[in-house]
């Protein structure tokens, strides 16, 4: 029979910690609870065996649960709230259909903390990486209005903007790295395969060559002879940058160039204000305090100019000054989004109005994207057919200056 290793508090406020053997976990809740305890905490025992095979599976499986899978797990749940299903039954019929092992781990741990007499908001809160702080805001505010599966669909329905919003963003990344990819590898099969046929040709006539013919043969030799150089190279490059950017400086000056830079600007401030303003809208109307709200908004936002923003418009309402009266000295949002917000302040109708303003800059970002992505392509291609132009050019000329010599002679 599986052993349970319980804290509980009993009426006389004397707290006494112990093991009980009981079916499950529900039956040694009721057990402590006859004899007049009030559980504050009940996990299960393992076993040699069972530790075993939990580390084994924990080795074997080294992934963490996804944004997809908490999106999952959202949606059924409401589902189930809703249908009438109990919270301790939809968790644990949840977490038997989830393949991922870590994320069932974390659900079974829920439902335990659940069956111990804890709310849904503090199992959860437990789980800052699946669970953050805004679905823990919001499921709290929820607990206290009585509306549990509506606010699962709002949080679901976050959730999965936010994923689309993120595949949106990395899709309009990746296409030019793979174009950048492709001009980078014609270039260097042009130089260490094609270039080097014409060395005999140009053998002993390297006066006569001209200066881009040079330039080319000897970078084609460098390249042939010290090819791994640029493999090293590239990879150190790589990792330099990813640390760099991590550093606090290099992450101030990371995420100031994608709001400045002009091809990427419109596409990142649309995605920072979007993100910004749908979090805030969803936690005020979630009925989440407005401290709490401007908290959770700085922290997701993304963007450490726009976090620091957001920390001083938190700073004012602590001051008990208006959202309005920050936002305003900052060039991060446009007047009319701060001229929105402040009629939402002063109607009362703040949570509604940022709502509207997201959906609009939810728009902005996937015209934005269209129009990157459509500007990139001309861009790459002239570089692309500069670049071998060059090299055919330098092929070209002294074949010609060659030909015209010889037939002078």
């Amino acid at each position: 029979m599986p052993q349970y290793r319980y804290q509980a508090k009993h009426a006389s406020g004397q707290v006494q910690a112990g093991v009980l053997a009981a079916d499950n976990a529900t039956t040694a809740a009721a057990i402590l609870r006859n004899q007049g305890h009030h559980v504050l905490q009940l996990v299960p025992v393992q076993s040699g065996a069972q530790f075993k095979s939990g580390l084994l599976k924990a080795l074997n499986y080294s992934s963490g649960p996804s944004q997809k899978d908490v999106l999952d797990f959202t949606t059924q749940l409401a589902v189930m709230v809703r249908a009438g299903i109990g919270l301790r039954g939809a968790l644990e019929g949840i977490a038997e259909q989830v393949s991922n092992p870590k994320f069932k781990k974390i659900l079974l741990a829920i439902k335990t903390d659940i069956e111990s007499g804890r709310q849904f908001s503090e199992a959860i809160e437990k789980y800052p990486k699946q669970f953050g702080s805004l679905y823990v805001n919001m499921v709290r505010a929820s607990e206290m209005s009585g509306s549990f599966a509506k606010m699962l669909d709002r949080i679901a329905a976050y959730i999965g903007q936010q994923i689309e919003t993120r595949k949106m963003v990395v899709g309009a990344s990746i296409y030019p790295g793979v174009i950048a990819a492709m001009a980078i590898g014609v270039t260097i099969f042009l130089l260490t395969f094609v270039l080097p046929r014409f060395a005999g040709v140009f053998q002993g006539k390297e006066s006569v060559l001209p200066w881009p013919t040079k330039f080319l043969m000897g970078a084609s030799d460098w390249m042939v002879a010290y090819w791994w150089t640029l493999i090293i190279g590239g990879v150190l490059a790589g990792v330099g940058f990813a640390m760099f950017i991590k550093t606090e400086v290099g992450r101030f000056w990371w995420d100031k160039t994608k709001i400045t830079i002009p091809l990427f600007q419109r596409m990142f401030r649309a995605l920072y204000v979007s993100r910004s303003l749908h979090t805030m809208g969803e936690l005020l109307n979630a009925g989440v305090p407005m401290l709490d709200t401007l908290a959770i908004t700085g922290d997701i936002s993304g963007n450490v100019l726009y976090k620091k923003m957001w920390r001083n418009v938190y700073s004012a309402v602590k001051q008990g000054k208006k959202v309005q009266s920050q936002l305003v000295r900052s060039s991060l949002l446009p007047k009319s989004v701060v001229q929105m917000v402040g009629a939402g302040e002063e109607s009362g109708r703040l949570g509604e109005v940022l709502e509207e303003i997201s959906a609009y800059y939810n728009k902005a970002l996937r015209d934005a994207i269209k129009t990157v992505t459509g500007m990139i392509e001309p861009i790459m291609i002239i570089i692309m057919g500069s670049i071998v132009g060059f090299i055919a050019m330098a092929i070209i000329l002294p074949i010609f200056k060659m030909s015209s010599l010889v037939s002078n002679h």
